[in-house]
């Protein structure tokens, strides 16, 4: 794999990609949670998505391994394997890749094709997880707020997302030192949604992607 695209974007980006085998022994640093289904990872500068593409792949053999026999759960916990990976991108071309690989190998590992529902709503939260902008200053590409959607399995084909703003969950983090002002104050005080939706199923979150290809 060639670990650089240009020289003029190693001089103003710095981008240089990890190789597979790097990629593979940081993630062996943290082994359970890789294959942990519902194991949450971001990675702030994703580029098209080195680590994220292992862990997907780490995450639908623990799939495979406990759902394979059905085909109903183990397609609703492959998605939920994908709910749970997440990136931040600052370059274009990098974030469009990203989302197409992940997808590429989604797709392969169900054997789905572009008229399933479950095609399109791996596509839905793909563009939702992975997003263009900048890790440092916590904005999209077009100067919004870093927002990421929470995603939640509830069983019986139902999924639950809520929105978080990404400054808001690192901040927070300070709230809970000892001495802190607000260390008395409880999880739920501290990380509040921006915005929660209602229980939606794959033919839901399939058709929210369509909508917004149309």
């Amino acid at each position: 794999m060639n670990l650089t695209k240009s020289k003029k974007r190693i001089s103003d980006h710095g981008e240089v990609f990890t190789p597979a085998w790097l990629v593979d022994a940081m993630l062996n640093l943290v082994k359970d949670e890789t294959e942990r289904i519902d194991s949450r990872f971001l990675e702030p500068a994703c580029g098209s998505g080195n680590f994220l593409i292992q862990i997907l792949q780490r995450k639908l053999a623990a799939v495979e391994m406990k759902y394979g026999k059905s085909d109903f759960e183990r397609r609703h916990y492959a998605l939920l394997s994908v709910m749970c990976i997440y990136g931040i991108e600052l370059l274009p071309d990098n974030i469009l890749e990203c989302r197409a690989n992940l997808l590429e190998i989604f797709t392969s590992y169900l054997d789905l094709d572009q008229t399933d529902d479950l095609y399109h709503a791996a596509f839905n939260v793909l563009s939702q997880n992975l997003i263009q902008g900048d890790a440092i200053t916590m904005r999209t590409h077009d100067s919004h707020p870093v927002t990421f959607a929470e995603w939640g399995y509830l069983g019986k084909g139902k999924f639950q997302r809520r929105d978080f703003r990404l400054d808001a969950l690192t901040q927070s983090s300070a709230y809970s030192e000892e001495g802190s002002l607000f260390a008395h104050l409880g999880k739920h005080e501290i990380f509040t949604p921006t915005k929660t939706y209602p229980p939606a199923t794959i033919a839901d979150l399939g058709k929210t992607a369509k909508e917004a290809i149309v």
